[in-house]
């Protein structure tokens, strides 16, 4: 039955550490988190239970892997019969490169839509470009430089590719994201930001007002509204009334038949821009909220070529996308200054006995102190990191992960 495929567990084996001291008196701190099994392709299930064989890495008879990237258009993988089938990141980095330069395999209509996703740090960019991707491959975290890569990211749906790019020149459209629970920066618009909307006025642009969900009172977003786009919305004079009538997760369409055209006086000190095409208020953390703004790029993809094969879920290596969820637990857990200071050099990428992804990284970190805080009291954060990394790669490489992690102290 489909739904039994959907089902899985995932045994998380006993996390064991070792104190060593260094020949220079430097220490290293060495936890090993063994494999994650994972269950069936497309399924990721972190619950405890009995243990559930997930796919393997490639096996010797099929280097890349049944069901791979490379197998996809080369036209040996299985038949998926969902309707939907967000593609997982190759673990092999030559895979990766040959996919990104690899001819599309568009249809016979295809259409496409490259946006740009422009706020403030903070914003919640990363976390909805994963919901829109429909797989996490984005560092996410309230700390800022979080996301330090240029990286871009592709939605494939049948005959429609959206490209999530970062080179500004290229967008057919801007999608503007402002944090509505920030009460110190929500009621306007950063000059970085307008002058960026002014320059590239001929590219058309949505907002999204995001973290809805934050607001113990939603009518605040009535004056924002009006705040962030001077009251007029596709060039129609905004009714705020009909605009808060929605749900947070649905947009607000443009009062296209209503009002005047109204041509704004060009203020050098404004707030707000009064050219954005829609507004949508929405969750990024909720699947059903972004579902809405999804299916609205989709709709607005034009006929042109593709750029991507089907199989390119973003132009990361599978390296970077290690590192940065690595770097990720380390702003979200460790206080202060102390993740900024630390290196991660990844030391071991390699397939195991028993055809797992091996990864070893060593965190170099510069005082003593702050190696107490990253292992933390008998060694319980540096586990809790591995852990929480290695489930995040086996959803994003859908394969067997075996993480070992160690902090040493450089002088």
């Amino acid at each position: 039955m489909a739904a039994s495929s959907w089902r899985g567990a995932v045994l998380l084996r006993t996390v064991s550490g070792l104190w060593q001291p260094g020949p220079d008196a430097a220490r290293e701190w060495i936890i090993r988190l063994p494999s994650l099994l994972g269950c069936q392709r497309r399924c990721v299930s972190c619950v405890a239970g009995p243990a559930f064989s997930g796919p393997r890495l490639a096996s010797a008879s099929r280097p890349n892997g049944q069901n791979s990237a490379l197998d996809c258009f080369l036209g040996l993988s299985q038949p998926d019969n969902s309707p939907f089938r967000v593609p997982a990141v190759s673990v092999h980095r030559d895979e990766q490169d040959l996919l990104l330069v690899h001819r599309p395999d568009m249809p016979e209509n295809p259409r496409v839509l490259r946006v740009v996703l422009l706020g403030a740090p903070n914003a919640g960019k990363s976390t909805l470009s994963n919901q829109l991707l429909g797989r996490k491959v984005f560092p996410v975290s309230r700390k800022v430089h979080t996301t330090r890569s240029q990286a871009l990211g592709v939605i494939t749906e049948k005959e429609t590719q959206v490209e999530c790019i970062t080179h500004q020149t290229l967008a057919d459209l801007f999608v503007v994201l402002v944090d509505v629970s920030d009460k110190w920066t929500r009621n306007q618009l950063s000059p970085q930001l307008l002058r960026c909307l002014t320059q590239f006025s001929h590219v058309p642009s949505i907002l999204v007002m995001n973290k809805v969900d934050c607001l113990k009172q939603k009518s605040v977003l009535l004056e924002l509204t009006a705040a962030l786009t001077e009251g007029v919305v596709n060039g129609k004079k905004l009714k705020t009334r009909q605009a808060l009538r929605s749900q947070p997760g649905t947009h607000c369409p443009s009062p296209a038949a209503q009002g005047s055209d109204l041509q704004p006086a060009r203020d050098p000190q404004r707030m707000g821009w009064p050219h954005f095409q829609e507004i949508f208020m929405l969750s990024a953390l909720s699947q059903e909220d972004v579902k809405t703004l999804k299916q609205y790029l989709l709709a607005q993809a034009q006929p042109g070529p593709w750029e991507f094969h089907s199989e390119v879920l973003t132009s990361q290596t599978p390296e970077e996308i290690c590192a940065n969820m690595i770097r990720e637990k380390l702003l979200e857990y460790l206080p202060k200054e102390v993740p900024y200071n630390i290196q991660q050099k990844t030391e071991v990428w390699d397939e195991g006995p028993s055809g797992e992804l091996v990864i070893e990284q060593k965190l170099l970190v510069p005082k003593e102190s702050h190696m107490k805080i990253l292992i933390g009291p008998k060694g319980y954060l540096i586990a809790q990191i591995a852990q929480e990394v290695g489930r995040d790669l086996m959803n994003i490489f859908l394969c067997e992960v075996q993480l070992r992690l160690s902090v040493k102290l450089i002088k």
